[in-house]
């Protein structure tokens, strides 16, 4: 693809949601089945974004068993900063969950154990305080609760509000604002697939009534050849020169019909201007390019805020102490198949790339994985002797490829290549190759496949491609893993 704007945060960073405090912006997004959940991330100019941590790095902030499905888990947060405090509403789609609310002094963390907002049904919840220090909390539908996010009390019955364009499905995301003499109630409607879009009513109370902008919807991307489809689930910022900003989730669909994405839902970056007292959205602006190839030698205590693992990742089973500068993985279920892996891994961000590692088996089995949920997932495995690629799509898994292991610890890699130019309608998004590094440092490619079936529009749900490490019997050992960007 040629001329496409890029994310801020590619990947999958979904439902970004953004403030300000002072000089600094924070942006966190929703997790879904992985922990550590919710990722923190940090800027001064909203283009360039560092993760700071996690919010979500505890069993008593979240808990995910193996009975949670993937892409259930954490939806849709809202990050702001009010009174001094970093105050976090998410909605957890698990076992003893609802939406639940988070605060810390330090967006890195610590943040505090969650309060339940027990009265408080729907999804995606904002958080906004009126001059008299009432706190509301709007959710998906579109309803209003006056609330206490400090004890999560409710106060009175719910109230519907404005819920968009009449006859458009899925009013979410809501955002409410106080800009000027107005109170703005930005939502999300068409549902997050190509129909996605961005609305705004305003009202000169917190809780309406709302008048609709009659330029609604104010972004969506629906029935475009704009190379950024799904654009929504938005949020607005005011910089200290008085410029607005969004900040708003689209995907990059590749290949042939239907278009294929394959990353998640990644954040974008958008100017916002203001015409007769409604908001105008300007053209999307691109992140930064594709940076240098990173290596984690596992040389810390614990794991960079960068990996993640489906559900949780108890400390008995994942460490960097076993082995000085290796990561060590002890086995849990059956492999990818299994909810209960043992996988460690980080969001493939880019359309094309390289992941490599070093992997030592004499205890155990087990390899290298593109993973999009237990039931689409390529890996490259290491087992009794034998190096074998293998494939998971839907209710089909097959080896793909073998050959036998040599003694010692193997370097394996894969390459995911973007497919620029479709042969033809048909064509897949990317091929994803598996192979191994020879003692010559020669790369031998087992087997290239094809990699629109681990993406959204065939696996389903709200997620994108993760690579990483898994160990599927006993212990297995890693010694580095790096990621190098080829996007062209």
């Amino acid at each position: 693809m040629t001329n496409t704007p890029t994310p801020v945060i590619p990947g999958m960073h979904p439902d970004p949601s953004v403030c300000r405090a002072g000089e600094d912006y924070y942006l966190v997004c929703s997790s879904f089945e992985y922990f550590p959940g919710i990722p923190v991330f940090h800027s001064r100019d909203l283009v360039n974004w560092t993760q700071i941590g996690n919010a979500l790095d505890r069993t008593s902030q979240l808990l995910l068993t193996a009975e949670t499905p993937s892409s259930a888990g954490i939806y849709a947060p809202t990050l702001r900063h009010h009174d001094g405090r970093f105050w976090l509403i998410v909605t957890s789609v698990s076992h003893g969950g609802g939406n639940v609310v988070f605060t810390a002094t330090d967006p890195a963390g610590p943040w505090s154990d969650p309060i339940l907002l027990s009265e408080v049904g729907g999804i995606d919840p904002d958080l906004a305080w009126d001059g008299e220090g009432n706190c509301w909390c709007t959710v998906a539908g579109v309803s209003q609760y006056r609330i206490d996010p400090s004890t999560g009390e409710t106060f009175g019955l719910p109230q519907r509000l404005w819920s968009g364009t009449p006859g458009v499905k899925a009013p979410e995301a809501p955002h409410l604002y106080r800009i000027g003499d107005h109170w703005y109630l930005m939502i999300a409607e068409g549902g997050t697939e190509r129909g996605h879009g961005v609305s705004i009513a305003r009202g000169l109370a917190p809780d309406g009534p709302f008048e609709p902008c009659p330029a609604n919807p104010i972004l969506s991307h629906r029935s475009t050849d704009d190379p950024v489809q799904n654009t929504g689930h938005a949020d607005l910022v005011q910089r200290p020169d008085g410029s607005w900003w969004m900040v708003l989730l689209g995907v990059r669909p590749g290949g042939g019909t239907p278009g294929w994405h394959l990353l998640g839902r990644e954040t974008f970056l958008a100017p916002v201007s203001w015409a007769d007292g409604w908001p105008v959205v300007g053209e999307l602006v691109s992140g930064p390019a594709a940076g240098e190839a990173e290596r984690d030698d596992f040389a810390h205590t614990g794991l960079r805020p960068c990996w993640i693992s489906p559900r949780d990742r108890p400390e008995r089973h994942c460490t960097t102490g076993d082995r000085p500068g290796w990561l060590t993985l002890n086995a849990r279920g059956s492999g990818l198949d299994d909810p209960d892996v043992l996988f460690v891994g980080r969001r493939q961000q880019h359309l094309s790339c390289r992941a490599r590692t070093v992997i030592d088996t004499a205890d155990g089995s087990g390899g290298l994985a593109v993973r999009f949920d237990e039931d689409h997932h390529y890996e490259i495995e290491v087992a009794s002797g034998e190096v074998r690629v293998l494939a998971r799509i839907g209710p089909l898994r097959t080896v793909v490829a073998s050959r036998p292991a040599t003694g010692g610890p193997l370097v394996l890699g894969v390459q995911v290549d973007e497919a620029v130019e479709p042969r033809d309608p048909r064509s897949g998004p990317d091929t994803i190759s598996f192979g191994v590094e020879e003692s010559d440092g020669t790369f031998t490619v087992l087997a290239s496949l094809d990699g629109r079936y681990l993406s959204t529009e065939v696996a389903g749900g709200f997620t994108g491609r993760v690579i990483g490490m898994y160990a599927a019997t006993g212990t297995v050992h890693f010694d580095w893993f790096d990621y190098e960007p080829l996007d062209r």
